[in-house]
């Protein structure tokens, strides 16, 4: 019985011993550790000194050891900029195939609108403005800019579509007349085509006309 419990205390003090040596051991290895940190720690103080000292530069201890008590009081924003950071860069790749993929669009429809002349028919547009800037002046663009409502008035109307068929009818009877075969008309001839219907209606037109242009013309005179 005896050795038995001699046996198990021999046990127990070798596992006590051999738990000794690993602390000892770690120590030892924490102290070298230590060691060597505090040479490489010292010689890059010494390195940084050297360094800072030729390039002209002065350290302040007082603003060092303020810094770094600031940067212990703000080490909650340091920690919030930190999270905004990881969140922007967690989007980025969340968005980098979505702009990986829009990119290949934007690419694509430019490559379609090349091939079907837009690029070059935008080039050669910008010919007519080359042409018709040396035309004019800068007062003239600042005359454009005043009138600018009045011609778009004009426009307009002109675009309506009974001014449109009218001056498409109009062009339609010039081009179908031929010169060379125009008839040609005496004094009396001209009396007798003035009695038609046709002429009548025509120059009550023109005459209708020309009675509304005066008071037109005079209104916008009075405005000036």
């Amino acid at each position: 019985m005896e050795n038995d419990q001699l046996q198990e205390i021999n046990q127990k003090l070798d596992l006590v011993m051999e738990y000794m040596t690993e602390q000892r051991q770690k120590n030892e290895m924490f102290e070298d550790l230590l060691t060597d940190i505090s040479i490489i720690g010292k010689d890059a103080f010494q390195s940084s000194v050297t360094e800072l000292d030729q390039q002209g530069i002065e350290l302040d201890g007082e603003a060092l050891k303020l810094l770094f008590f600031k940067s212990l009081k703000n080490v909650n924003n340091f920690s919030m900029i930190l999270d905004l950071f990881e969140s922007m860069v967690d989007l980025a790749k969340d968005l980098g195939p979505v702009v990986k993929e829009t990119g290949y669009d934007v690419i694509n429809k430019f490559h379609d609108l090349d091939q079907k002349g837009y690029f070059e028919f935008f080039g050669e547009t910008l010919k007519i403005w080359d042409n018709i800037i040396p035309h004019y002046s800068i007062e003239d663009v600042r005359l454009l800019a005043d009138n600018i409502v009045t011609i778009m008035d004009t426009m307009k109307n002109l675009t309506q579509p009974d001014m449109l068929d009218a001056m498409n009818n109009a062009v339609n009877i010039f081009k179908g007349l031929d010169p060379t075969q125009v008839p040609e008309y005496s004094v009396w001839k001209i009396i007798r085509e003035m009695n038609s219907p046709e002429m009548k209606r025509g120059m009550g037109f023109i005459i209708t006309f020309l009675k509304n242009l005066t008071p037109v013309e005079q209104e916008n005179n009075n405005k000036k």
